[in-house]
């Protein structure tokens, strides 16, 4: 499908990291008309989407995944022709400490947005569902190989096998219900909007312009690949758009970098930007913590499917992004101080 004028393109979780970067490059390219559903959880970030405000074709519904009959309103309301499934609890160490909201929302959520979807179907035929996931379903790997579209689930923690759940729950109902559904995995994400209290790049980043404590789990020797989010908005609207209906493509950026080289890479940009009072360098501030439960040593994603079929490539640098993040910090800074 092409998104057109015509069109109207749900997206759950839009207030969210993901969820916004989406809208934003929905609302840029293409001319469909956007739903952002969200609820508005601790992670949520309406400035995030301050850029689409107030435009016509974007609205935006303070609804929960988990109330079927408000969704069953909003699609009464709008006969979308397609959603992006982005809601969800994410943070592993939040699931470790709390899972029942795990289990409500990413996988209870879900149930009811496929059956509403199901119910809606039988009036209107054309729609697309995309179910956003990661790469943590498939477990943890070793110092070589990447994960598949065929790698098999292992999750390993709360919040993997919430989302190795739902994605079953997907395919299932594609399966057995017709659902024209696809499903991605992708790697970790960073860029602009970030919530800056759980999540690496911008809580690095956050600390060290404050001059407190950098923690780091174990030793830092943790492996990630790592995504610009621009990048895989882009990847999941050309999914929706191109994709096949019951495919499964991974999104990679094909960037791996332990933990400890991610926060030695922001030091040294910010030794160069902004240094500190004598000139000591920011590395000083890394503390060794001690490791997570179950705290998975390696991610590699294989997104040649996606690059081969569908012709996407990343295109964001991660040195120049790091250093815009940086400069957004300080900003940020600068403007709580005055």
């Amino acid at each position: 499908m092409n998104l057109s004028k015509k069109d109207c393109v749900f997206v759950t979780g839009g207030a969210g990291f993901i969820g916004s970067a989406v809208i934003r490059e929905l609302i840029d390219s293409t001319d469909a008309t956007v739903v952002n559903i969200d609820c508005l959880t601790y992670a949520s970030n309406l400035e995030a989407l301050r850029s689409v405000e107030g435009l016509e074709r974007y609205h935006f519904s303070h609804t929960n995944i988990c109330d079927r009959e408000s969704l069953q309103v909003l699609f009464q309301e709008y006969n979308p022709t397609a959603l992006i499934h982005l809601a969800a609890e994410s943070h592993v160490d939040r699931s470790i400490d709390n899972p029942d909201a795990f289990i409500d929302t990413n996988i209870m959520g879900t149930f009811h947005l496929l059956e509403v979807v199901r119910d809606y179907l039988q009036k209107f035929r054309m729609f697309r569902f995309h179910h956003v996931s990661t790469d943590e379903v498939y477990g943890s790997l070793g110092m070589e190989g990447s994960f598949s579209e065929s790698s098999p689930y292992q999750p390993r923690s709360p919040y993997a096998a919430s989302k190795a759940a739902s994605d079953h729950l997907v395919r299932a109902w594609f399966e057995t219900y017709g659902i024209p559904a696809s499903i991605s995995n992708c790697c970790n994400n960073y860029g602009p909007f970030q919530y800056n209290q759980d999540r690496l790049i911008p809580l690095v980043i956050g600390r060290a312009l404050q001059e407190e404590s950098i923690p780091v789990y174990g030793t830092g020797a943790n492996v990630r690949d790592w995504l610009h989010v621009k990048d895989h908005a882009r990847a999941l609207i050309l999914i929706l758009q191109k994709g096949i209906s019951g495919a499964t493509y991974n999104i990679g950026g094909e960037l791996e970098l332990t933990n400890l080289e991610v926060v030695q890479r922001i030091c040294q940009n910010l030794d160069r930007i902004q240094p500190r009072v004598q000139g000591k360098p920011y590395s000083e501030l890394i503390s060794f913590v001690e490791d997570r439960p179950g705290h998975d040593f390696r991610y590699a994603i294989d997104s040649s499917l996606i690059r081969s079929e569908l012709g996407w490539i990343p295109q964001e640098s991660f040195e120049k992004e790091l250093v815009d993040l940086i400069y957004d910090n300080m900003e940020t800074l600068r403007k709580n101080d005055s």
